[in-house]
């Protein structure tokens, strides 16, 4: 009863007064898990919010507050409204003379903006010239200068409205008066220091004033940036998230949020920053006279260099043994015995252009995929990965190259490879019409129609028929979802990225293994059982079915409530309601029988039936997908009660004829 107790208390302190209001303090981050949603690499490192990983070389990382602001009284008004934030941040790279990236604070009607990349644009836009296709508010604290985007300097604070570009930009410091006539006082955003900043906006005015001092600086009496636009109204939805993004590239460079006050019902309470941690960039301090110190300085420089001449041919050969154990241009029998072609790294150079940022086709937890032409003008996918050590990596080869003598038409085939040292470089057939995901979610120019969806799915369950049943091993892909599922020219399906897959012989149990995989998509199981099998595959199949026929991604959040909606159980309630047929994508009404569609969803529902045993292999579902319909009804649908359809018409009215039970694969 007391910790429930306690529970209360701290969410009265979080979130005072009206239910629908978002006021919040967070004097440091410190148990702050249950009201932070963090995105990528974004964590909670002790008390502060880190927003990058110094060990990645491209790295981004988002957090958001998980109660979204309401912002609109409906999605159509041009009145908006208003909010008083203010955030203590400190930007503190490895080298003070990197290149610099920042962090902004951001409003998005979206947790994950499409195309985002990592390592550019603070992990919120895919490029400069392509503005973001969401709702989107940031207020960017630079500390880089690109001369692309107009930056003025390496050390400013802009406005973005849905693209890097800043609509207005100020050098970063603060004024003491409110003089027009006063100076800045320059504030420099990239040393480690802690920097106060002080974010309003006055809706009724379409005004947004930032503000910023060095902590320990009383708030100066006059902003440092001033935006006043109705075009504002146009950048904001009926209801956003709020919160930080960054991202990196190679260059370490530490992100931090220490604390967070937020209120759209006035004034932001202040911040408590007496205790508040000190980030400063390494340096030395001495007492020892200039004469000692030159002494000092030669008589090391002198041990070291004997030591260098007594170490050097032990350290060359060492060295040139290692060079030569992990040369990219040696090729060892063991990579022979696997692998069907290997590129040189040279052919790969030109192939992406020098890995070129414009030839980025995407970047993840597995590695950045670039885009290739060979000097024949095929073209390919690149994708980089790096591995830990030397045997790790043989044994990660032997795995992926007995992937790559997969041979079907509906999974993307891989050409060859090319390894330099401890990076492997896998080279598949190039995709045109990109990742199943984008035609469905990511407002694409041409919806996907519903023959088009049929035939994805076909496809797919096709291809993983063959890795289950139709190979001399088990292949089980366990990442299977609608952005690993890519369209060829003729916008077939094929299924793609085998980088978490695992071989089995037929008829041997899987070895427990780590959970892996994408949320949404991982079958209940594996919460207490982590071995990957066939039937959490068509788990994961099932989900991409129910998406893929209503047009939802697995979890969305609720317009009507908190919580978050799961597709599964929204489709299983329609059809216990006997109301299936109205879980269809909206926007491909009428392309479609009733009871083709209703067919489909029965079928993604029994694939994601919580039991593995009651799930269908992918041979059943192939039946049901490209077999004949009349004669190849599979056993977890015969348990079907016959419907009505005589009321259903275009969609609506309810159905007649028998009650309909829930059939067993659902209990």
């Amino acid at each position: 009863m007391v910790p429930l107790l306690l529970l209360f208390l701290v969410h009265l302190t979080i979130f005072p007064g009206s239910i629908s209001a978002l006021d919040f303090l967070f004097n440091s981050f410190f148990n702050a898990t249950d009201f932070i949603q963090l995105i990528d690499d974004a964590r909670l490192d002790s008390s502060v919010l880190r927003l990058t990983n110094d060990s990645n070389q491209l790295s981004i990382g988002r957090a958001f507050h998980r109660s979204r602001l309401r912002m609109k009284p409906t999605s159509n008004s041009t009145q908006i409204s208003s909010f008083s934030t203010s955030f203590v941040f400190s930007i503190l790279p490895e080298i003070s003379t990197s290149p610099g990236f920042g962090l902004v604070f951001v409003l998005s009607n979206t947790t994950e903006p499409d195309g985002a990349l990592s390592g550019q644009y603070f992990g919120l836009f895919s490029n400069a010239t392509v503005p973001a296709i969401v709702p989107l508010l940031a207020v960017e604290f630079d500390v880089g200068q690109n001369p692309e985007f107009n930056d003025p300097n390496n050390n400013h604070v802009g406005i973005d409205l849905n693209n890097v570009e800043s609509k207005k930009t100020a050098d970063a410091g603060y004024y003491n008066s409110t003089s027009a006539s006063a100076n800045l006082i320059p504030v420099n955003m990239r040393n480690g220091q802690n920097i106060h900043a002080w974010i309003d906006l006055d809706g009724p005015q379409f005004e947004i004033n930032v503000t910023i001092a060095p902590l320990g600086v009383s708030r100066p009496p006059r902003p440092l940036l001033t935006f006043r636009d109705p075009v504002i109204a146009n950048y904001v939805s009926s209801e956003m998230y709020v919160g930080f993004s960054a991202s990196k590239t190679t260059w370490v460079e530490a992100q931090r949020v220490l604390a967070w006050s937020f209120s759209d019902t006035g004034v932001a309470r202040d911040i408590n920053t007496t205790n508040l941690p000190v980030f400063s960039l390494e340096t030395s301090s001495s007492s020892l006279s200039p004469g000692a110190i030159a002494g000092i300085t030669i008589g090391s420089v002198f041990v070291l260099i004997l030591c260098l001449s007594a170490c050097y041919y032990w350290f060359c050969g060492k060295n040139k043994m290692k060079e030569q154990e992990y040369d990219d241009d040696e090729i060892e029998d063991w990579e022979l015995e696997y692998w069907p072609h290997r590129f040189s790294y040279e052919e790969l150079i030109l192939a992406t252009k020098g890995f070129s940022a414009n030839e980025l086709l995407g970047a993840g937890g597995f590695g950045r995929v670039y885009k290739g032409t060979l000097p024949n003008d095929t073209q390919v996918a690149v994708k980089c990965v790096s591995h830990d050590s030397k045997q790790g990596l043989r044994e990660f080869m032997a795995e992926i190259s007995s992937m790559g003598r997969l041979q079907h038409k509906n999974l993307v085939q891989m050409r060859g490879w090319c390894r330099k040292r401890n990076e492997l470089m896998l080279v598949y057939d190039y995709m045109p019409n990109g990742s199943l995901n984008r035609w469905i979610f990511d407002k694409p120019k041409k919806l996907m129609n519903w023959e088009g969806r049929r035939r994805v799915l076909s496809d797919v369950a096709e291809g993983l028929n063959y890795l289950h049943h139709g190979w001399d091993q088990v292949v089980i892909h366990r990442d299977i979802k609608s952005s690993n599922i890519l369209l060829d020219n003729d916008m077939r399906g094929r299924l793609g990225d085998f980088g978490l897959a695992k071989l089995y012989t037929h008829g041997e149990a899987p070895n427990t293994t780590r959970v892996v995989g994408t949320l949404g998509y991982l079958a209940p199981e594996l919460a207490t059982v982590a071995a990957p099998t066939a039937a959490s595959d068509v788990y994961s199949f099932g989900v991409v079915v129910l998406e893929v026929v209503c047009g939802r991604r697995p979890i969305e959040p609720s317009k009507d409530r908190e919580e978050e909606v799961v597709l599964i159980d929204w489709v299983r309630e329609k059809y216990v309601e006997r109301r299936v047929w109205e879980a269809a994508d909206e926007r491909i009404k009428g392309e479609y029988k009733v009871e083709d569609v209703e067919a489909v969803l029965k079928l993604g529902l029994a694939c994601c039936h919580p039991d593995p045993l009651h799930r269908p292999t992918m041979r059943e579902v192939v039946a049901v997908l490209v077999g004949d319909e009349a004669a190849a009804v599979p056993r977890f649908l015969l348990s079907e009660v016959t419907e009505d359809r005589s009321n259903i018409g275009d969609g609506g009215g309810d159905k007649a004829g028998e009650e309909l039970s829930p059939p067993q694969v659902l209990v």
